[in-house]
């Protein structure tokens, strides 16, 4: 027996050790769902060699990006003490009041090439709006860039668009800046993610490849997102059988796809605020619902009751865990919502890219489980005792993290000790 348990040991061990590394290489707790920042972009033709974009950026960080490098301290004394304020009409004018330079900021990090690949000039219109996105609870500003491109000299068509807006290197987005587009051009309507691994894409991509960047993306969500690892772990030391953790987690899968796509839709718009401090709770919950079960029934904490025959063999505390496990998921979707800071409805090309963010973090979710959950079944067969003591203490830390981070969340605390491995 002991030839067995020791290997099985070891192989849990070593994929929790991993999941603790992915969890001290994600974002502080307290934005646990969030990337570092998002740019919106929206392109359209204007004319027959021009191009407009609606560029939706992070007002705080617009301001203290443009002031550093473009070294214009007049903009930051401007603009800071409007945006402590919160005075949208103040926040605007300093916008426009240093136009040149953020044209120059914007404009040298964002661009449009046209036919056959020379870039476009741009100069930003006057139009500035600012307005809060509920979603990140934080305000944005709108700006207009207009771009006039040389006509065609070649044969191929279509427009590359490229963003290295707010990169890490500046040191105030040390996660990284998504850049997510939307375009209506060149006869084709479609969407993209640019980060730093991909800075630019053509019109002309494919489906495949469009469809390809957003599973990576949410595929690289579940990675990073210690929320989301941490509530897996608690459906994994609680599932009793396969069937079990694998029917929890699509449920959970079908729940956030639900909220998230309303969120897309604009027909919901929870502010973070509520929203990151229940998904802490509902980590905290998952994993106590099990750690209640092993102090109420001990040795038969994971044992199913099989003179159930009920649709896909589960008990009454298994249809009662998925129901809960669902009823979470509903919440978790709006903190994805607010990974990407969605928070107006979109187009109908987005939301099928956005569906699929969602099928890439369901299939490394699922990977996880069939990675880590058979380990887990072979050590309750071998070492029943020993099973239990590993699910439970995986289940007590989960518990003691998830409520930690609801307190923090719930106060707006983001400067608690730090927990080892964890920030």
């Amino acid at each position: 027996m002991r030839r067995v348990v020791a290997p099985v040991v070891v192989v849990l061990v070593a994929v929790l050790g991993a999941l603790g590394l992915t969890l001290a290489a994600a974002p502080a707790p307290a934005e646990a769902h969030g990337f570092a920042s998002v740019v919106y972009a929206d392109a359209s033709p204007t004319g027959d060699r021009g191009v407009r974009v609606r560029l939706g950026l992070e007002y705080d960080l617009l301001v203290v990006s443009v002031a550093t490098s473009e070294k214009d301290d007049p903009f930051y004394e401007e603009a800071q003490p409007a945006w402590n304020d919160g005075d949208d009409a103040r926040m605007a004018a300093a916008v426009r009041d240093h136009r040149a330079s953020i044209e120059h900021y914007l404009l040298d990090r964002f661009t449009v090439a046209g036919y056959g690949g020379a870039r476009c000039t741009g100069h930003l219109a006057d139009s500035v709006k600012i307005a809060m996105n509920e979603a990140q609870n934080v305000p944005y500003a709108t700006v207009v860039a207009d771009f006039t491109c040389p006509e065609a000299g070649r044969t191929e068509v279509g427009h590359v668009i490229g963003s290295t807006l707010f990169p890490a290197s500046e040191d105030y987005v040390p996660q990284g800046t998504k850049t997510i587009v939307v375009y209506d051009l060149d006869g084709k309507q479609g969407s993209a993610t640019l980060d730093s691994r991909q800075t630019s894409f053509s019109t002309e991509q494919t489906w495949y490849e469009r469809f390809g960047e957003f599973f990576r993306l949410g595929a690289e969500h579940l990675l990073t997102g210690p929320d989301h690892i941490l509530f897996l772990l608690a459906l994994i030391a609680g599932s009793r059988r396969l069937r079990e953790v694998v029917l929890a987690a699509t449920a959970f899968t079908v729940a956030h796809s639900i909220t998230f796509i309303l969120a897309a839709l604009g027909a919901v718009q929870p502010p973070g605020i509520i929203v990151e401090p229940v998904i802490a709770f509902s980590i905290a919950a998952v994993a106590g619902w099990y750690l209640i079960r092993l102090l109420r029934d001990r040795g038969r904490a994971d044992v199913l009751d099989v003179r159930s025959t009920s649709h896909f063999a589960l008990d009454r505390a298994g249809w009662l865990r998925l129901a809960i496990v669902f009823g979470f998921g509903l919440i978790h979707g709006l903190g994805f919502a607010g990974a990407l800071g969605i928070h107006e409805a979109f187009s109908w090309q987005l939301l099928w890219s956005l569906l699929v963010f969602n099928v890439g973090i369901e299939a490394v979710q699922l990977t996880i489980i069939l990675i880590l959950f058979p380990p887990l079944m072979l050590l309750r067969r071998r070492a029943h005792r020993t099973s239990l003591w590993v699910t439970g203490i995986v289940a007590a830390f989960v518990v003691v993290v998830g409520l930690i981070w609801f307190v923090e969340r719930l106060l707006g605390v983001e400067d608690w000790p730090a927990i080892p491995g964890l920030s």
